[in-house]
């Protein structure tokens, strides 16, 4: 005993006794030792009340040793690195650790918001769907500012998170889940085979339950012979031990989520060192090895704090040298309650009373009450607990009247063990029933490549659990393909048998909690049963069992029998609830990784990107993409005039611009035309070798998706380009009717955005600028390589290229394609050929005003609600065959004359601006939403017709040419007069792009 700690044993225990760590508990000073969690540092400095329950604000201890922990919830650190909600019983103790409690007003001894439970016979189950429906108004100033004040517990830091977090990817052949008796023998067993092994422990030191128990293996005690298997592990170069890892999910392909508390137990990680980190393990095959949980005892007042669950008082006096209390009372439905009266008189614990439930209790429990010096009460209950922060003393009841008060301030209750079956339910599966062990079991359907071994098995014998480990492990190692030799199972010292189980208590004052987190209590799932939710899921729903950080590890079990009692059901008839990842508590911080800030989605630039910033060019975000914007001269005093510049240059001499963004799919396959048929709403698939095609992309609701261009290279070969917003769910969609919807057809799919560099040169010297770059023999004449034509040939000398004469801007124009490597250097050699003929580099906003002149829809039309109809495009559905959303489209409400169609818009007064986002209104009508005929989609300044133009949605816009709407901006201010026109303004005829 050191300082503060007035209930640590004076020797004993995994704890570095030499090194002093200072913490501090809602600012109290205190100290622990290296090797204890904040749970046992607390207790070892007499702290029992760590926290308030959730709705009732009751007073909380700890109950626990591990990651079932419901009360013990606090904060850790502090400002921007302030963590709520951390179980105190797997927080490792680190110097300057600063905790607090949460959810209580104003202190933790003294919270005001107890007094709800004076009102909580109004606070049953479902209170609120019944409290909050009236009065009606009440909802928005009353019911919901109150909700959301007591929603939620613990308090969010304000500042960004400093810490950095990262994810990993192992593979092994063997992954052992759980670092117990059970799987350090599987760990062992497939390690020397030869096997690439990874065991996983959430914990920070491996052995699980041999730490915290009095028993022997092999000769020895049980935490040196963890010691020892887990320095052996260490010393194995085809074995990756993870301690402080929680495996949270199992998925498809042998695939397991697990998170690596890299630097929880640091005031700061080390400089390079991540927070967290998120594990995807691929493994051949898994031995779970996750141990049991302890099932707590339903009696009334069974949440004081005091009231801890026998096999955590066992693991506080063996691993942390931990007293919880000075004078016990053990209330257990099985023979372990010896083994825990003996290690508590060991530990110089008065053991007042032995309390059990069975009418005859063994030889071994009696032989255990004379040596402790306890009262065996035999078919006895505690059905009463006194004290208010901590309990004084307990009622038992004997069953024949008779009643006896036993002071004491630890009262260790155990009702027995539930196999930790989560990861065995992730796929599908549900666990099994086993009556003689009174608990679920893993089913014969577990995860494909799984094995479960030891206690989570329903195997609590020691002698079996190193044995099963053992076979696990030889059978894991041998199914991939190494030779596995069993070894002689260490000898091991006898151990209790488990009783029948007890789920309640009946009588008594007080309420008896069965979710000690969320204060779910017995009577709330009678009142769940007497009011129609008696499905295990609807009782989940409506009492909101389970539904915390603990996931009703010590709940659930103990929740859906005494809904099968009350319902005179078996419990394999009221079944279990669905378990889902995570199976424990995951930080957003572990599952985001790297991508925050900056790198939430990491920019992505073309290859061109390094010759545009020597050009001064100024980068704006496209999607992913940084993409120039315009190229600044010297003298020109904002965007537009470069953008008009640029706009000019291509209509007049020859324009460069970076189109490598465009999305890419490369297409083969013996069924590709007609694959592509099926995609795209026009008549693509008779499209000819060595030609292009614009193609209208429909979703299966019949609105139009996207549109691009494709080019048929080979018999059997296609590109298909999309536009750069919409390339990743274009291939999505594409991969989506390739695999389900058309899954007979021989067609493959690759997207190659990013290997392939694209320019687009335009403008009427564009043919003489590429002349200067293309290798003989190939002819860009006009009649061997027209419009819409497409090729393979090579540039500068034998580069491999792809030619596609396509435009855009409504000019002659091509988009040259090389592999990305060259982009750079092709965009040099470009403006070299080029800069006799008045080459000149064009951005985006150029590329938006060119676009806009010829009338061509984008982003802001494709918004996806718009049909083919709406763009004035349903010309291009094919009426011979089908295609995707073919039936959906023509619908009449999506073919209806009066809906919002595709229209050009120039302003009457030829000097004012139009601008995207006005509402189209008819003249003379007040502007409101009854009025509203549509809105401007697009706008820019033309320099080709010298004023500004637009393109908008107009109901009924097809007949409406000539008419004159108002374009009214009440955001910014503006209420012009437009004229209704035709969508293309420069060369209607298309004559410029053809010759």
């Amino acid at each position: 005993m050191s300082g503060t700690q007035t209930r640590r044993r004076e020797a004993g225990g995994l704890i570095d006794r030499a090194t002093a760590l200072g913490f501090r508990f809602d600012g109290r000073a205190m100290t622990g030792h290296p090797g204890d969690t904040l749970a046992s540092a607390l207790l070892a400095n007499g702290v029992r009340l760590v926290g308030r329950s959730f709705k009732y604000h009751r007073p909380r201890g700890i109950l626990s040793a591990g990651p079932e922990e419901p009360n013990a919830l606090v904060e850790l650190r502090a400002g921007a690195r302030r963590e709520a909600n951390t179980r105190a019983t797997v927080a490792e103790l680190f110097d300057g650790l600063e905790a607090r409690s949460q959810n209580r007003f104003p202190s933790l001894a003294l919270d005001l918001l107890a007094a709800g439970g004076l009102v909580k016979p109004f606070l049953a189950a479902g209170f609120y769907y019944k409290t909050f429906m009236w009065p009606k108004a009440f909802w928005e100033r009353v019911y919901e500012p109150l909700i959301r004040r007591a929603a939620g517990l613990g308090r969010a830091a304000r500042e960004p998170d400093p810490d950095h977090y990262e994810k990993a990817h192992a593979h092994c052949d063997v992954l052992v889940i759980g670092s117990g008796p059970a799987g350090l023998m599987a760990a062992l067993t497939a390690a020397r085979s030869g096997a690439r092994v990874i065991i996983a422990e959430e914990d920070f030191r491996l052995g699980g339950r041999a730490l915290s128990e009095n028993r022997q293996i092999g000769g020895q005690p049980a935490q040196a012979w963890a010691a020892s298997a887990a320095a052996e592990l260490a010393g194995m170069r085809e074995v990756r031990v993870l301690p402080r890892t929680s495996v949270f999910g199992v998925y498809d392909g042998g695939q397991y989520g697990a998170v690596e508390r890299v630097s929880d137990h640091l005031p700061v990680p080390p400089e390079h060192q991540p927070r967290q980190r998120m594990w995807r393990i691929v493994a051949r095959r898994c031995v779970l090895a996750a141990g049991a949980i302890e099932r707590p005892l339903v009696f009334p007042g069974n949440d004081r704090p005091g009231v801890m669950l026998a096999g955590a008082v066992r693991s506080y006096v063996h691993r942390f040298a931990v007293v919880p209390g000075r004078r016990a009372v053990i209330f257990a439905t099985h023979d372990e309650a010896a083994t825990t009266a003996a290690d508590l008189a060991a530990a110089g614990i008065t053991v007042a009373a032995i309390v059990d439930p069975r009418a005859m209790p063994s030889a071994m429990l009696r032989g255990a009450a004379g040596l402790s010096g306890a009262r065996l009460l035999s078919g006895s209950v505690v059905d009463t607990v006194h004290g208010g922060h901590g309990v004084e003393a307990v009622e038992v009841a004997d069953g024949r009247g008779g009643r006896v008060r036993l002071d004491c301030d630890l009262l260790a209750m155990s009702g027995g063990w539930n196999p930790s079956v989560h990861l065995t339910t992730h796929l599908g599966a549900r666990p099994v029933w086993d009556a003689a062990l009174g608990a679920f079991v893993p089913a014969a359907s577990l995860p494909p490549g799984m094995a479960v071994a030891g206690a989570a098995a329903g195997a609590f014998e020691l002698a079996e659990d190193l044995a099963a480990g053992a076979r696990a492990g030889a059978f894991a190692a041998e199914a991939c393909g190494f030779a596995a030799t069993l070894p002689n199972g260490p000898e091991t010292n006898d151990e209790p048998a488990l009783g029948p189980p007890l789920w309640r208590v009946r009588g008594g004052r007080g309420k008896a909690f069965v979710d000690f987190q969320n204060d779910v209590g017995a009577s709330d799932i009678d009142l769940a049963a007497r009011e129609g939710f008696r499905s295990v899921e609807h009782l989940k729903r409506y009492t909101t069992l389970g539904m915390a950080t603990d996931q009703g590890k010590t709940a659930n079990v103990t929740g859906l029998a005494l809904m099968a009692e009350i319902t005179a059901r078996s419990i394999p008839e009221t079944g279990t609830t669905t378990s889902r990842p995570p199976f424990t508590p995951v930080s957003i911080g572990a599952l985001a990784g790297h991508h925050r800030g900056r790198a939430f989605r990491p920019t992505r630039l073309p290859p061109t990107h390094h010759w545009a910033s020597a050009l001064d060019a100024v980068f704006i975000e496209a999607g992913p993409w940084l993409r120039a914007s315009h190229y600044p001269r010297p003298g020109e005093a904002n965007w537009m005039v470069s953008c008009n510049r640029e706009v000019a240059a291509v209509r007049q001499a020859a324009g460069l611009c970076d189109v490598t963004t465009l999305g890419k799919i490369d297409v083969q396959g013996a069924d590709a035309m007609h694959f592509l048929g099926l995609i795209y709403a026009n008549g693509v698939d008779t499209l000819a070798v060595g030609r292009v095609r614009y193609g209208l992309m429909l979703r299966e609701d019949g609105f139009v998706m996207d549109d691009g261009t494709v080019a048929r290279l080979g018999r059997e070969h296609f590109i298909v380009t999309t536009t750069t917003a919409h390339a990743v769910d274009v291939f999505r969609h594409m991969e989506h009717a390739r695999q389900w919807l058309f899954p007979a057809l021989d067609v493959q799919l690759a997207s190659v955005t990013e290997q392939w560099a694209q320019l687009a040169i335009a403008g009427p010297r564009s043919r003489d600028v590429l002349t200067r770059l293309v290798d003989a023999p190939f002819d860009l004449s006009n009649a061997a390589f027209p419009y819409m034509a497409a090729a393979e040939l090579t540039v500068c000398g034998g580069v491999a290229a792809r030619l596609f004469r396509i435009s855009f801007s409504g000019e002659l124009a091509y988009e040259l394609a090389v592999p990305a490597r060259y982009g750079d250097a092709l965009a040099r050699r470009l403006m070299q050929a080029g800069a006799e003929f008045g080459i000149a580099p064009y951005g985006l906003e150029a590329l938006g005003v060119l676009r806009i002149e010829k009338g061509h829809p984008a982003g802001a039309e494709l918004n996806g609600q718009t049909t083919a109809h709406d763009l004035r495009l349903d010309r291009l559905l094919s009426k011979r065959r089908d295609f995707i959303g073919r039936a959906m489209a023509a619908r009449p409400v999506l073919t209806d004359p009066g809906r919002e169609t595709l229209v050009g818009l120039r302003p009457v007064d030829r000097r004012s601006p139009l601008r995207a986002g006005a509402h189209l209104l008819p003249q003379g009508v007040a502007a409101n939403p009854a009025s509203d005929h549509g809105h401007i989609t697009s706008a820019a300044y033309s320099p080709t017709l010298g004023h500004w133009i637009g393109l908008g949605l107009l109901r009924g816009g097809a007949a409406r040419m000539g008419e004159t709407v108002r374009a009214y901006d009440a955001l910014r201010g503006h209420d012009d007069l437009a004229e209704v026109v035709g969508p293309v303004f420069v060369d209607p005829a298309g004559e410029r792009l053809r010759g």
